[in-house]
C-alpha cells in the first residue's frame, strides 16, 4: 500500500483526530494516514498541532504523555460552548470540583462535600461518567483520585504528586477558569490540609 504525501497525510491526521475525540496513539494515527514510519507519523502530528498553534484559535491539537495526540477545545471556551456539543465537555462548576480533587487527592467523597456543597455528590457522578475521576469504596463514602484520562485531556502529569504543582501553575494562569475560585481552594487548603495531610486522615 502506498503511502500518502505529507500534505495529505497531515490532513488526514487532524481529520482522525476531529472525529475521535480522544488521545490518539501514533500507531493508529500511521495506520489512518498510511505512513510506515513512527517518526514520520510524529513529525507530521507534531506539524498539525504547530499548524494550530500558530492559528491562535479557539481548538487546539496537543502531544500526549506516551506518544499520543488530541484535538480539543481550549478550556477558556469550553464552557460556552458546553450546552450545543455533542461531547461531554466538563460544566464550571464540575471542573472547579475536578479541580479541587485534582489538587488535594486522595480526597473522600464526604470531605470534597463539606468543601463543595451538596452538589458536589451531582458532580463527582458527572466526572466519573466522563472518565476523569475513580472512586474506591471507602466505608459509606468514596476516596476519590484522578484518572488518566483527566492527566492527557489536561496535559498533566500521571504522577499525583506532580499534578498539584501544575494544576497550581494552571490557576495562576486561569488556563481553568479558576481565576475566582484559587483564593477559595487556598482557604479550603488551611481549614482542612494539605494533600498530605488528607491522605492520612
Amino acid at each position: 500500500m502506498a503511502e500518502l504525501d505529507e500534505e495529505l497525510a497531515k490532513k488526514v491526521i487532524e481529520a482522525a483526530l476531529f472525529v475521535a475525540g480522544r488521545p490518539l496513539d501514533i500507531e493508529t494515527l500511521g495506520s489512518v494516514s498510511k505512513l510506515r514510519s513512527r517518526a514520520k507519523t510524529k513529525k507530521l502530528s507534531r506539524a498539525v498541532a504547530e499548524l494550530y498553534r500558530k492559528n491562535d484559535g479557539a481548538v487546539e491539537v496537543v502531544e500526549l504523555p506516551d506518544e499520543r495526540f488530541v484535538m480539543r477545545v481550549k478550556s477558556e471556551y469550553a464552557e460556552a460552548v458546553r450546552r450545543v456539543s455533542a461531547r461531554p465537555l466538563i460544566t464550571k462548576g464540575a471542573l472547579r470540583t475536578l479541580s479541587l480533587v485534582a489538587l488535594k487527592q486522595p480526597l473522600t467523597q464526604s470531605q470534597l462535600v463539606k468543601m463543595r456543597g451538596p452538589q458536589a455528590y451531582d458532580h463527582v457522578k458527572e466526572l466519573m461518567k466522563g472518565g476523569f475521576l475513580k472512586g474506591a469504596k471507602v466505608g459509606r463514602t468514596l476516596l476519590l483520585s484522578t484518572t488518566t484520562m483527566f492527566s492527557d485531556m489536561f496535559n498533566l502529569s500521571r504522577e499525583p504528586s506532580s499534578i498539584r504543582r501544575q494544576m497550581q501553575e494552571m490557576i495562576e494562569k486561569g488556563a481553568l477558569q479558576q481565576h475566582e475560585y484559587s483564593q477559595e481552594i487556598a482557604q479550603e487548603e488551611k481549614q482542612y490540609g494539605t494533600m498530605d495531610d488528607l491522605a492520612t486522615q
